[in-house]
């Protein structure tokens, strides 16, 4: 299975560094499809706000809901995040050489989200490489029957991996 994961341990870490492989391997001509949370500072943007690009090339789509200044949990917008897996799940049909899936959250861990369409892009032998955070590791083994290959979140690993993933080189290492 061209399965593959990274956890970094820093707030923003992780959106770096997949939007930089994203970006190089497009600029390599490859076909990635997927999402890159890009965090933009913006006079009225709470804490909290969440914007992805949908790969390639967008649109950029705002995934999280102002609740307001009391609101405490998850403000993630459950019909922007679906029509972002749904812009995804579209580009696969069209054909790609790699997914990339910025976070396996609550609603993967629940089922739902971009769970699908990890699921297809595997069943279409398209590597996959999906960011990770402690709170969901166990809900994401137990999704990939612990098939996911563990990657540090190192640029140069990770595009070594994609590469290899890509090239058909047997299992990724």
């Amino acid at each position: 299975m061209k399965l593959a994961y990274t956890m970094a341990p820093g707030r923003g870490d992780m959106d770096l560094i997949l939007a930089g492989l994203a970006r190089d391997l497009a600029a390599r001509g490859l076909r990635v499809a997927g999402t890159v949370q890009i965090n933009t500072a913006a006079p009225h943007a709470g804490p909290c706000d969440m914007d992805v690009k949908v790969l390639p090339d967008g649109p950029v789509l705002r995934i999280s809901q102002d609740l307001g200044p009391s609101a405490r949990g998850c403000r993630l917008d459950p019909e922007a995040l679906e029509n972002a897996v749904g812009m995804v799940a579209a580009r696969l049909d069209l054909g790609v050489d790699l997914l990339i899936v910025n976070k396996f959250g609550k609603h993967e861990a629940a089922g739902r989200g971009f769970r699908g369409v990890i699921a297809e892009a595997l069943a279409l032998d398209v590597p996959v490489l999906v960011g990770l955070n402690g709170l969901n590791a166990e809900a994401f083994a137990a999704f990939v029957g612990g098939e996911a290959v563990a990657l540090p979140p190192e640029p140069a690993a990770l595009l070594r991996w994609a590469e290899r993933a890509m090239s058909g080189q047997g299992e990724p290492v």
